[in-house]
């Protein structure tokens, strides 16, 4: 809102600004009544639509699948015939005719022959009887083209089943037509063998009739398309056989219609909600489409979306002319009610105006009634009183605050001082590398790491994560690892090592506090890797050679909780170039706005990726993941990693 309307509102008296809040809140109330109406409607024209639209394409694909599966039957019965019976030259012939004659719905048929298949001296042989207007004609396709170079012979040939072939016109271009092939067989010598093909060829004259029939309302109409998504009928004549329904939706720049394309020539059924343009009127349609399973075909159909909308638009027309009449009325009512209400405040608000702008010394006048104005009046008086009180609380308030935000930033300070942050913390060692990091999920949190060199040959690191957030949390994980470092030896085991702090943090703890702890011990000579677990996520080994897995071996008790625990050491081996990645709750937990968390597989998947890197590398790459996975979503628990690996001897 423009500075100048807004100052404008704001000069307004409340029977203004009464007459604008009822009248747009009404506003509000009547557009999301009928926008709710508009919806209802349309979900419920819509689903009458797809009721309707599967009605009637269930119905259309019946009566085609009938026509195609009929021609189906007949070149199917004189396969088996051909490939179970003798028959001559005279029974061939009349077999053929007969297809003809006795089928309204075939146009041509032919039985085509391997070579010398059936005459050995006759490398072609495929007799073809076919109407021609006043009955039927004869001939031999191999006088007029080497039939066993075109599509109704290759391709059944190669597949060793019947097919339908793309949609042609016939002789003279005047008949559009499509063939139906089926192999037969012999045995011959032991052996299966192609003996020939068995073609008829139907005119698609009646089944662009049963597409044609179909009329949605004044614009509606449907398609056919060939598995390679050519027109075989469309309203527009110039499409058929000419056209692609890619073709046209290119030259329409229309991706809808293409990717509905790609769905059709897939033999695929659905329903388009996002609307598609009408080829032939140009206007948005919801389209239907379903396949033709006798040949690969798709049948698709289109609803006019203006026509089907009409009744429901002009309902909303009207609708809406009365709510804005009935608008118009209510703020001519607010009007009178608001300056009846309005008058008795003027006072007060001159009054407000002047407690608002600092002056706490001006004097309310005694109001007798008990009504509101008397009740503003009392309240005006005491808000005075109560704001000077309240001025100085936050005052005071204030300086609390600071001081606390002040403490808390040199309590992170001094957690942060007191975990490992040079890295690489062993420049002159090239037998291992070693990096870490964390990220409190507030000022200071309960994570922590650490590593040390007990002697030249022995490594201990450790990851913890304390219970709870905070300071009471950040001073158990200072106090843990303290304990730690002070009890580390290069004899001890890591099971005895864990036991002690246990019985130290167990002891003396009326809080209840625990801690999850993995410390182990790297013999950094012979790569002995010595570990305990005490309730903490299961680190990841990366080997060498790129393999990723977990560790095995279930964790222990938590540390800190019960006094007298036993932990176990556990031993593993590293090779050159193997390494450790530790990691805190707070990575594998970490939320997205979602509530999806980052889970142990992700974490997995990710080590994986980046196992080439160096140890920086791998914890960058982690956390660059986390934070591409969380996005904007607020960080609710620490998040502390750590990555060792041992190079070993390497001469």
């Amino acid at each position: 809102m423009p500075s100048r309307v807004r100052n404008m509102f704001r000069n307004k008296g409340i029977a203004f600004k009464l007459v604008i809040f009822f009248t747009l809140s009404s506003a509000a109330i009547f557009a999301a009544i009928f926008s709710y109406n508009y919806i209802v409607s349309r979900g419920m024209i819509q689903k009458g639509i797809e009721e309707n639209s599967a009605n009637l394409i269930t119905t259309t694909t019946s009566r085609i699948e009938v026509l195609l599966t009929s021609t189906q039957k007949v070149p199917q019965s004189v396969a088996y015939l051909l490939e179970n019976t003798s028959y001559d030259e005279a029974e061939l012939f009349k077999a053929i005719y007969a297809i003809v004659d006795k089928n309204p719905e075939i146009y041509g048929a032919a039985v085509a022959f391997e070579p010398y298949a059936f005459d050995r001296t006759k490398k072609y042989f495929a007799p073809y009887f076919y109407k021609n207007g006043q009955g039927v004609s004869f001939k031999y396709l191999d006088r007029f083209y080497d039939y066993f170079q075109w599509d109704w012979y290759q391709i059944p040939r190669e597949l060793e089943e019947p097919q339908w072939t793309e949609p042609y016109f016939g002789e003279g271009g005047g008949i559009l037509m499509s063939s139906y092939s089926v192999p037969f067989y012999r045995v011959v010598d032991g052996t299966r063998k192609l003996t020939g093909v068995v073609v008829v060829d139907i005119s698609l004259h009646e089944l662009r009739d049963i597409v044609s029939s179909i009329k949605i309302l004044n614009s509606g109409y449907g398609f056919l398309i060939s598995k390679n998504g050519t027109f075989v009928t469309h309203p527009i004549k110039e499409y058929i056989m000419n056209e692609t329904i890619f073709s046209v939706a290119e030259e329409r720049n229309d991706p809808m219609l293409r990717e509905t394309g790609r769905k059709m020539i897939r033999g695929e059924t659905g329903y388009s909600t996002n609307p598609v343009k009408s080829a032939v009127t140009g206007k948005s349609c919801i389209m239907t489409y379903v396949p033709i399973k006798s040949n690969g075909w798709s049948l698709g159909v289109l609803f006019p979306y203006d026509e089907l909308m009409a009744d429901i638009t002009n309902l909303n027309h009207v609708v809406l002319a009365l709510g804005i009449v009935g608008l118009a009325l209510l703020a001519l009512a607010i009007v009178f009610i608001a300056r009846s209400i309005t008058r008795p405040l003027t006072e007060m608000a001159e009054i407000a105006g002047r407690i608002g702008t600092g002056d706490l010394e001006t004097q309310v006048p005694r109001i007798r009634t008990r009504d509101e104005v008397g009740k503003l009046a009392s309240a005006l008086d005491c808000m005075k009183t109560s704001l000077k009180d309240y001025i100085q609380e936050i005052t005071d308030t204030t300086a609390s605050r600071q001081r606390m935000e002040s403490e808390l930033k040199i309590a992170r300070n001094i957690q942060m001082g007191i975990l490992p942050k040079v890295f690489p913390p062993f420049p002159d060692r090239k037998d291992f590398d070693i990096h870490a990091l964390t990220v409190p999920a507030r000022e200071v949190g309960g994570d922590f790491y650490d590593f040390f060199l007990i002697d030249k040959d022995h490594l201990c690191f450790v990851i913890g994560d304390a219970s709870g957030k905070g300071i009471p949390a950040a001073l158990f994980m200072a106090f843990t690892k303290t304990l730690i470092k002070a009890r580390a030896s290069a004899d001890i085991e890591t099971g005895v090592l864990m036991e002690q702090v246990n019985d130290e943090l167990s002891e003396g703890n009326p809080a209840d506090m625990f801690i999850t702890i993995f410390c182990a011990i790297l013999n950094t000579v012979t790569g002995e890797f010595r570990y305990t677990n005490g309730g903490h996520n299961p680190p990841v080994i990366i080997r060498a050679g790129g393999d990723v897995s977990y560790l095995d071996g279930p964790g222990e008790l938590v540390v800190g909780i019960m006094e007298g625990s036993r932990y176990t050491t556990r031993t593993l081996v590293l090779d050159p170039g193997d390494g450790v990645f530790l990691y805190t709750d707070g990575v594998t937990e970490a939320m997205n706005e979602a509530d999806e968390i980052f889970s142990t597989d992700r974490l997995k998947d990710v080590l994986l990726s980046c196992a080439g890197r160096d140890v920086s590398g791998i914890t960058a790459c982690v956390g660059e993941s986390i934070n591409d996975f969380c996005k904007d979503a607020p960080q609710y628990d620490d998040i502390t990693m750590m990555a060792l690996r041992y190079e070993g001897d390497r001469k």
